[in-house]
Parts: structure tokens; sequence; C-alpha cells
């Protein structure tokens, strides 16, 4: 392992220099390819410096107890040390072994998200735009950029789907474990006698397609204009700016009409069927991949029910980890990381347990 890490140790100081060479700095292309390597490898080689920081203090803090021999006090103070420090050389060895593990692919790509409310009628769409409005805070807690693609809303205020794009350093690698059924459960603002319903919104998370690794026959596709219709207003399009791509060959169907601009709806919904068309190939190529699918946690089938959001009890549960939380309000807010983090080194250490087999 350790052969392994120096590798990427030299690598790192590799490119320390490189973003230092006048040569590099004067090519915005030369410098953007050597800065996104060393932030790749940052990570290791920072952990490997602190391994062997911590295995060189071990070193001399047993050297300085074989010599301590008479003074009792100082002894008591290296023991101390040399615990501690021994306890902290196998966690750190830990972390090595996760950090070398193979990154997914599409972990630094932008990320379509969809949304649709599923069982529960109105109450569903209306958690759908609660969703929404939580990785909307989410990105902005992060620095990611949210475009809506699509959204097709309702008289109270809710959506039976949006999709749009959040973009951003990682955004697939976090939002991916978003992907599957969200339950809540809550007293409607409709319900007259104060019961709980449970309702049913699924989320749809594809790493955004570059062209070049889907190739769409323009003949393959019938493109439709419409005017964009919604609860109503003046914001209603009065042309046929709505766009409607079917890809003959799957029956996928893509709408946008968020835009006043027909070629930028059309822009968008290509961008949404490319991330589709790519999504289905990679789940054809690894139909047998329940756990390896999206890295995410648990099966990653998106029937799956992931998380509950009990408004009654202030609790959110992620059922693919067993975690519950007792904050609902600042989940719902945007502080996801909470969730996030611990689903990741989830995925991590069942990676790393395959791995070891």
């Amino acid at each position: 392992m350790f052969e392994r890490v120096q590798v990427f140790e030299d690598r790192y100081e590799e490119l320390s220099e490189k973003l230092c060479d006048p040569s590099v700095i004067g090519s915005p292309e030369k410098y953007a390819q050597c800065m996104k390597e060393y932030k790749s490898v940052e990570p290791l080689a920072l952990k490997y410096r602190e391994y062997k920081k911590t295995a060189s203090e071990l070193d001399e803090a047993r050297e300085l107890l074989e010599d301590a021999a008479s003074d009792k006090e100082m002894r008591e103070m290296l023991e101390e040390e040399i615990a501690a420090l021994e306890q902290a050389i196998p966690a750190l060895e830990e972390e090595l072994k996760l950090l070398l593990l193979p990154k997914d692919p599409n972990d630094d790509r932008n990320v379509i998200m969809e949304i649709r409310g599923g069982a529960g009628g109105e109450e569903a769409a209306l958690f759908a735009a609660v969703l929404f409005r939580m990785y909307s805070m989410y990105a902005v807690r992060r620095g990611y950029k949210l475009e809506v693609m699509n959204a097709a809303d309702t008289e109270l205020g809710g959506y039976k789907e949006i999709s749009f794009m959040i973009s951003g350093e990682g955004a697939y690698s976090r939002l991916k474990f978003e992907s599957g059924v969200h339950r809540v459960q809550r007293v409607p603002e409709t319900e007259t006698q104060g019961r709980i319903h449970t309702s049913t919104v699924t989320v749809a998370v594809l790493p955004e397609a570059e062209d070049v690794e889907i190739n769409i026959d323009p003949t393959e596709l019938k493109i439709d204009t419409f005017r964009s219709s919604g609860a109503g207003g003046q914001h209603i399009n009065k042309t046929e700016s709505a766009i409607r791509i079917t890809h003959l060959p799957t029956g996928m169907v893509v709408e946008c009409q968020d835009e006043r601009s027909q070629y930028k709806n059309k822009d968008k919904a290509m961008k949404v069927l490319r991330s589709r068309l790519l999504e289905a190939e990679r789940e054809r190529q690894h139909s047998e991949v329940a756990a390896q699918r999206h890295d995410q946690v648990g099966t990653g089938d998106r029937s799956e029910r992931i998380r509950t959001y009990n408004y009654p009890q202030g609790r959110v549960t992620d059922h693919r980890i067993g975690l519950t939380l007792y904050k609902i309000d600042d989940i719902l807010n945007g502080s996801l990381d909470e969730l996030i983090d611990p689903l990741i080194t989830a995925a991590r250490s069942a990676q790393l347990k395959e791995q070891e087999k």
C-alpha cells in the first residue's frame, strides 16, 4: 500500500513545482489541467504526510522513553503520548486505504436532478416543492449554481415534476446519494381533522453527459413545439417556445418550457436527453450492480424508499444506513451534509470490504 501512496506523494510534489512554472502559469489550459490533478492527489498526499509525521513522532517518543528510565514523571508523560500515537496509526492507515479506492469517474461532473410527486396527489406535489427548495439551499451553501430545466407546477404551489441542473466542483459526488424514493409524514394544510398523511416523491440523479459520449442521430428525434403551460398568470408564454423532444428508438420524452427562447429550451432539453440516455446505457452495462450503481448505499434502485421526513417528530431517517437526525428544519433548509457525509463514508467502507474479498 505504501509504495502506491508514495507514487501519489511524488506526483503531488511534481505538480506543486509545475504550478509555479511560468510556462504552465502562462497557459490557462495547462494550468487548469495541472490544478485539477493537483486537487485530486492532494488529499492522499497530505494524509500520507500526516501518517509519516505520526510514525516519526512515535519512534522518537519510544527512544525518549528508553532514555527516561529514572524520571517517573517523564515516563508517564511519554507512555501517554505513545498510547495516543499507537492508536492514531491504524486509523490513519484506514484513511489511506479509503483514499486509495478508485473514484467514480462521474464524481466531478455537474448533475441533473428530476423530482416527481408520487403517491399522495397534491400533498406529494407540495413536498416535491419542499425538496426542490432544500436542494436549492444546499446548492447555495456549497457554492454551486442551480438552473431550472423544466417545471410543471400546480395551483397550490407544488410541482408535479421539476428538473434542474446543479453545476459545481464535485456536485455529482455528493448529490448522487439522493436518488430514490423520499417519503414524507405530516399533516397536510388541507387536512381538517389533523390526521398525518404519508406521501412519496421520487428523485432521479443523473451525471451531466458530454456531447462526445452520447451520439444522437438527429433523424431519430421528433421535435414538437407548444405553448408553455402552468398554473396561470402573466408569466405564461403566448408563443410556441416550449419544446418536446421524443427519442424514437427508446421512446424517451423530454420537455422544456422554462425559457422564453425556443432555442434555449431545445438546448436544455437535449442536455437532459443526453444525460438520461447515458444513464440508461450505464444501467444496461451494469445491470448486476445493485451495490455499485452510482456507488450508492443500498441497492440504488429508484423504487427503493431511501429516506423518511417525519414532521410531527421533527426527524429525518435515512434507511440505507439507519441514521436518524432530529433536525428536520435544518435539513430542509439545506443542511444536507449531515446526511451526505455518513453516506459517503458508508459507501467507501462497503467498497473497501468488496475490494478486500
